[in-house]
């Protein structure tokens, strides 16, 4: 099978694109749901940072009363980013003539002369927020369908002995659809041979459903030359996982102690921040049969954050961003791939982004692929 390299520059858009692979790599995400934007502690009251979802530039300020704002990120005077503005009291002001605006939106002060005119009406888009699991979430869809999407429980981190847990947070150059591949595609042990994380990739079940793909491995997890001697293989099963990609989130579960969530925030086509929250209830103190006490999982996991969590997430990073590089150049390149549900989570993504376009009153082949 021979191919030669298309002298076109540029991946298709998502109306162009000719194949379910070229599709998945430029559908966006259905913005009806509730994204992650940012880390809670990351943001001080008095505070303005600039998110971006979809090319789209949102003001995520924290006002004088700790609660968090966010509206379109310009002013509606001379089109500045107000997120290189100032926060003045729970209001959020232009730096060029101090326009402020309120939280949702609304012009509320003018600091100078209007030249005898009456104060204008307007009203940017404010968009709903919410914060829950160290994260502020935002609706970036329509408003009147954020009550019934709902942030991911997560029990085990609640009440009053919560699990041992690691966030993370990166910004990966690379098409959300190749993140969630990456996660769920255990064939790619190779990768990892360093710190086994897992080893062996039998897919034992695959479930797909409207708004989800369910799988399970027989694979060994945790077998690394240090980590392995933390993990209580008497207690948890860790020769299999079951790994879900619940649209738009993805989440894993190793014998219902070890645990993780995934959630990702799509830049544009070729850049995604992520997300993960890790959490535990399955190590012991090494050498013995005792499990290791809560008040030791905090300094013990911040240890395992830098020296085994982010090295092992940066040869994801390094292989995903390589990907993405190969794809930019080689996107008509015959389909060459083995695991079904890689083309599952394929499948959901882009039936997902059409479902939003139809919504949106846009053809998939006529449309603009902003959402």
């Amino acid at each position: 099978m021979q191919f030669v390299e298309s002298p076109t520059k540029r991946p298709p858009a998502f109306h162009e694109a000719r194949n379910k692979r070229q599709k998945a790599r430029a559908a966006g995400l259905d913005p009806d749901y509730w994204y992650p934007v940012e880390r809670i502690d990351a943001v001080a009251p008095g505070q303005v940072v600039e998110v971006i979802f979809w090319r789209r530039s949102i003001a995520l300020y924290r006002g004088a009363d700790g609660a968090f704002r966010a509206i379109e990120n310009r002013c509606a005077h001379r089109q500045l980013k107000l997120s290189g503005g100032l926060v003045q009291g729970c209001r959020l002001t232009c730096p060029y003539h101090g326009w402020s605006y309120d939280g949702d939106g609304r012009l509320a002060e003018i600091p100078h002369e209007l030249f005898g005119r009456s104060m204008p009406k307007i009203k940017l888009q404010d968009f709903p927020v919410q914060t829950k699991h160290g994260l502020v979430w935002l609706f970036m869809g329509d408003p009147a369908r954020a009550s019934a999407r709902s942030i991911p429980e997560i029990p085990e981190l609640e009440g009053p002995r919560p699990w041992g847990s690691i966030p993370a947070d990166f910004v990966w150059r690379a098409h959300h659809s190749m993140i969630i591949d990456n996660i769920c595609d255990f064939t790619h042990a190779f990768l990892h041979r360093k710190f086994r994380p897992f080893e062996g990739a039998d897919l034992t079940r695959l479930d797909r459903g409207e708004h989800h793909v369910h799988l399970d491995y027989d694979t060994k997890v945790g077998r690394g030359r240090i980590t392995g001697s933390f993990v209580d293989r008497e207690r948890v099963d860790t020769d299999s996982m079951k790994l879900g990609y619940e649209y738009p989130y993805q989440w894993s579960n190793t014998g219902d102690r070890i645990k993780h969530w995934c959630f990702l925030l799509p830049i544009d086509e070729q850049t995604t921040r992520v997300f993960f929250l890790f959490y535990f209830d399955a190590f012991k103190i090494p050498g013995t049969r005792r499990k290791l006490p809560r008040w030791a999982m905090r300094p013990l996991l911040k240890i395992a954050a830098q020296t085994y969590l982010k090295p092992l997430l940066g040869e994801d990073r390094d292989a995903l961003e390589a990907e993405q590089d190969g794809y930019n150049r080689h996107f008509d390149a015959p389909i060459a791939e083995f695991n079904p549900a890689v083309h599952a989570f394929h499948e959901l993504t882009i039936r997902k982004w059409e479902e939003h376009l139809a919504r949106a009153g846009r053809s998939p082949a006529r449309a603009s692929d902003a959402p």
